[in-house]
């Protein structure tokens, strides 16, 4: 029946009337603006840690139960935490979203760091480079194989978790939209926005993530 799953022309016109009326790219803006600053921050604090665990082993001992417990922590544990400890705010929105993210760019730049070539370190310090160039020429080229596959995995995980934050706690965004579609069983709405929420995320991914993926490792 049309109820449960309307036709293209209805979702269609769903689709035209909200973005006519500045509701689509409002909300999807919205979503897309908590994405980037989850994304942001978990990819900087994950790449940092996993790194430090993956040269030290002491650092690794230390860290390594904390990171097991967030890797098994429920999303949404985390995610009711943040916002009854925070509050129901935007930053404790993207902390929740960062936090679940985090230690997926842990595990796989911990992994990253173990794998460097010592003998590559041995040819840095006979030529006396700096920090700096170390970082560029020596570790960088050897972990973008890494930083690409974190970056490409934890990207689609960021987009999932943030619908559940905002329809949990947020006025706003994509997942509030589904959330007040769901009550009211509008199945065009609910469809209308997520295809244009998949087709933001194809267009990213094909645009952006596989052409920054393919530069990366091309070393």
């Amino acid at each position: 029946p049309s109820r449960l799953l309307p036709g293209p022309l209805a979702i269609a016109a769903t689709i035209l009337a909200d973005t006519r009326s500045g509701e689509l790219p409002f909300q999807m803006g919205c979503t897309l603006a908590r994405v980037i600053g989850s994304f942001a921050i978990a990819m900087v604090l994950g790449n940092v840690a996993g790194y430090a665990m993956g040269r030290s082993k002491a650092v690794d001992r230390y860290a390594d139960p904390w990171l097991i417990v967030l890797i098994n922590m429920p999303a949404l544990v985390t995610i009711i935490f943040a916002y009854i400890w925070i509050g129901l705010n935007e930053t404790a929105a993207v902390l929740a979203v960062a936090i679940n993210k985090l230690p997926n760019v842990i595990v796989v730049m911990r992994e990253g760091a173990r794998a460097l070539d010592p003998e590559l370190d041995e040819v840095a310090e006979v030529f006396q480079f700096t920090w700096f160039s170390r970082m560029r020429h020596v570790v960088i080229p050897q972990l973008a194989p890494y930083l690409a596959a974190s970056s490409r995995s934890g990207l689609s995980i960021v987009w999932k978790i943030v619908l559940v934050v905002e329809l949990i706690g947020r006025p706003n965004g994509v997942g509030f939209v589904l959330g007040s579609a769901f009550s009211l069983f509008d199945m065009a709405r609910i469809l209308s926005y997520a295809i244009c929420f998949i087709v933001v995320m194809l267009v990213i991914e094909s645009l952006l993530v596989q052409p920054l993926e393919r530069r990366a490792i091309r070393w």
